[in-house]
């Protein structure tokens, strides 16, 4: 692997880096986490959204005929890196529909589907922001046993059921179904389709679901006969698992962002110890040393991959890989954070106006909403079956 950036690449971290101060004075991460949560934010990440998609940053990898600049895989992670280390909002936001729903449309959307969805997404509009309905109260992990139906009614589907944990549900204006068309089955992977629903659509009930400290970003979706149009079917009908393995690819290849994000972090505490005086205490300097080591290793993995994309290389287990890497990063991150702020780490993270919030509460953040983005996409355990299995040739755990 080459470690050394062209000068091209050089280039264009420098000019994400002057966005970021002329568009992100504060340098916080305020707006960022909070984007789903407050309205306020909401704004404020939508502004930087469209000026992001005005340099076709959103969706810098896409194709320059769907509204992208035909990006290498390198110049989309080095996006990725910097995005995750200033905590450049409106990205997260509209993850969905640039980091999977798009490619997804690209691969196997109809050209209706390629011309209505994609300058939508493009555009880093509101009515371009996409969510996710893959798990359900009884089907997490084990995705292929989701239960929502979708019934053939003519030109219409009929759909109903329940999706739940779904991020930016409330802000969406699409929501990416997975559901199934089929329910004579022998086997629970077969009969299931990814379907376009219009949030808007009668019979679409979105309710909020909080998270320990009162953010809200995960949401429940209740769909109770909601008529979707045929041509709303992307692919093919019961053959959605292919389509929907095809998707999780694209959604878990982000390990880079959160090792900015990682990095951003640490540099943060690195700084709050030195103020603190903590710094010459040896089990402080050795726990930043050894997440040091942790993010370091992660960003190699990230950049691996995109390596091996750039050579031409086919890669299998590596999004996985790097997904359970960044999960267990996290969680010591968390947790050496938490040990360096101490009493402080108890303070309610959305006070930040306090002056006993430090850090602006990104560590309590990080430390409350850990355990879920660990199950997200697939949880870690999963990931680390895969990678186990199609990386070192281990026989299935499970």
């Amino acid at each position: 692997m080459e470690f050394q950036f062209s000068e091209k690449e050089n280039r264009f971290r420098k000019e994400i880096r002057k966005f970021v101060k002329d568009n992100l004075p504060s340098n916080d991460f305020e707006h960022m986490y909070a984007e789903e949560h407050d309205d306020e934010s909401w704004a404020f990440a939508m502004s930087i959204s469209r000026k992001l998609a005005e340099r076709k940053w959103l969706t810098l990898s896409w194709p320059r005929e769907y509204g992208g600049l035909d990006a290498s895989p390198m110049e989309k992670l080095i996006f990725g890196e910097e995005s995750g280390y200033w905590g450049i909002p409106g990205i997260k936001m509209g993850v969905s529909g640039t980091v999977w729903v798009g490619p997804t449309l690209m691969l196997l959307g109809t050209d209706a589907q390629k011309k209505k969805y994609l300058p939508l997404i493009a555009a880093g509009e509101p009515d371009g922001v996409w969510c996710t309905g893959y798990s359900e109260p009884d089907s997490g992990s084990d995705l292929a046993s989701l239960q929502t139906r979708a019934e053939r009614k003519g030109d219409d589907y009929i759909i109903n059921g329940q999706k739940v944990w779904t991020s930016a549900a409330h802000r969406a204006r699409w929501l990416w179904l997975a559901c199934r068309t089929n329910q004579n089955v022998e086997k629970k992977h077969h009969g299931l389709s990814i379907i376009i629903v219009d949030m808007k659509s009668p019979g679409v009930t979105v309710r909020p679901i909080k998270n320990y400290y009162g953010f809200h970003f995960f949401n429940e979706i209740f769909l109770r006969d909601v008529r979707v149009p045929v041509e709303n079917l992307v692919g093919e009908e019961n053959n959605g698992w292919r389509h929907l393995m095809q998707a999780l690819t694209f959604e878990r290849g982000s390990a880079v962002y959160d090792s900015g994000l990682a990095r951003r972090m640490r540099d943060e505490l690195v700084h709050y110890a030195k103020e603190t005086g903590q710094l010459s205490k040896p089990e402080v300097r050795r726990n930043i040393a050894d997440l040091t080591v942790d993010i370091e290793a992660a960003r190699a993995l990230a950049f691996e991959a995109a390596w091996k994309i750039s050579r031409g290389e086919t890669v299998i287990y590596e999004a996985s890989r790097d997904k359970a890497t960044m999960d267990d990063l996290f969680h010591k991150l968390a947790r050496v954070g938490m040990e360096i702020l101490g009493a402080y780490g108890m303070m309610d993270p959305l006070d930040k106006e306090s002056k006993w919030t430090k850090l602006k509460g990104m560590i309590e953040h990080i430390y409350y909403t850990t355990p879920g983005k660990a199950t997200a996409a697939g949880s870690t355990f999963t990931q680390k079956n895969i990678a186990g299995q199609f990386g070192l040739g281990l026989p299935r755990s499970y």
